[in-house]
């Protein structure tokens, strides 16, 4: 691995930082300290919910983790939009006897940012990653100052020479396969959908850029990780890998729709957040995908006892089931388990992919030798 990766972990596998529940402190220090890089998730918390979490993970590993946090949100919202997806969704409400967010969801949101960023940079942690946008170039150098490496969630060229400009150490390269949120910098409605898969974008930014990547969508496998570390990235991140495991804080329903054949698919949605999202396809998504506006964190907020609700009523076909592409292939393993899986996949991958070079080089070898002796004997 690079220099700015070399000692935070012994094998190039990051825990990605899934907000909402899935990365809590258990999960990320069993994946910390099986030789991965485990993450907290600062967004949907207060900051003294983002500390208390960090407190409670010092407690449970000495080993390197990160925080993720949210960049705030300054995009216009129509508020006419949102109130529209509110009638949009009254059955819901009805259905699940909730009340449906009635303060005044329509705004900016920071999600704490200031503070969090603050706690930060006093009580410095070894990594701290943003998604949503990349941090004001003050901001990056006075968590370098800390000693904290910095990560920046880029989903095209233009946003990591944004990030590398700005003073980054590391970027955080996030295909369209991904499960949750794609980190885009701007929301912008007309480019729905319109995302670059895995390797050809690390290969994009690995040309444009000379900061180290982390390769982030869809992985499941050792055999994966291999190939985005052959693409050009230094680590790899995974997220629903880690969704199934019982150190999870996900719901016990969202662990197990991974695998149920119920749910064959995933979709991009904006239904539960307001912002696309990769995830399980199912009742809610179908319904209300098309009519969900371009309003995050306020459809988020808007749908949140929905969520809930669906949860405590054990409907999957309500809930939010973030997922990638690959979670067919979840494993429920504990989670140092699988990381000494994925490392052992990994090894067992760059050792054929090498004894397969090897072999391609004597046979080409082999070749010429043939060829000059023909020369040679024509001569």
């Amino acid at each position: 691995m690079s220099s700015a990766l070399n000692g935070l972990c012994p094998y190039p596998i990051v825990q990605a930082p899934m907000a909402g529940g899935g990365s809590c402190p258990p999960l990320a220090a069993a994946v910390s300290a099986a030789g991965g890089l485990g993450f907290l998730a600062g967004g949907y918390k207060t900051a003294d919910g983002m500390y208390q979490e960090i407190k409670l993970l010092r407690g449970l590993t000495r080993r390197p983790f990160g925080v993720n946090l949210f960049m705030p949100q300054t995009a216009q919202v129509d508020p006419a939009a949102v109130e529209a997806y509110r009638g949009q969704l009254a059955g819901e409400a009805s259905w699940y006897e909730v009340s449906l967010a009635d303060d005044d969801i329509v705004g900016t949101c920071d999600d704490g940012y200031d503070a969090k960023l603050a706690i930060l940079t006093e009580d410095p942690v070894p990594v701290v990653s943003f998604t949503f946008g990349c941090p004001s170039p003050e901001a990056l150098a006075r968590l370098r100052t800390a000693g904290t490496r910095t990560v920046v969630t880029v989903t095209s060229v233009e946003e990591a020479r944004a990030a590398q400009a700005a003073g980054a150490d590391i970027l955080c390269v996030q295909g369209i396969e991904a499960g949750g949120h794609q980190g885009t910098h701007r929301d912008d409605p007309q480019a729905d959908f319109t995302g670059v898969g895995l390797l050809s974008l690390v290969g994009q930014v690995r040309e444009a850029v000379a900061l180290p990547i982390v390769a982030a969508g869809g992985l499941m496998r050792g055999s994966q990780i291999a190939g985005v570390l052959a693409a050009g990235a230094e680590a790899a991140q995974l997220g629903t890998a880690f969704l199934a495991c019982p150190e999870s804080g996900a719901h016990a329903l969202h662990k197990k729709a991974l695998t149920d054949p119920l749910f064959v698919r995933t979709e991009l949605t904006r239904a539960f957040s307001g912002r696309p999202a990769r995830g399980l396809v199912n009742r809610f998504m179908r319904e209300h995908g098309p009519y969900a506006p371009a309003a995050y964190p306020q459809v988020h907020h808007l749908t949140s006892g929905l969520r809930k609700a669906a949860a405590a009523a054990g409907d999957p076909q309500g809930m939010a089931l973030w997922a990638g592409q690959g979670h067919r292939l979840a494993r429920s393993l504990p989670a140092g388990s699988l990381v000494e899986v994925l490392a052992a996949e990994l090894a067992e991958a760059q050792s054929a992919l090498g004894a397969r070079n090897t072999q391609d080089t004597q046979g080409t070898q082999g070749t010429l030798d043939t060829q000059e002796i023909d020369n040679r004997s024509a001569s």
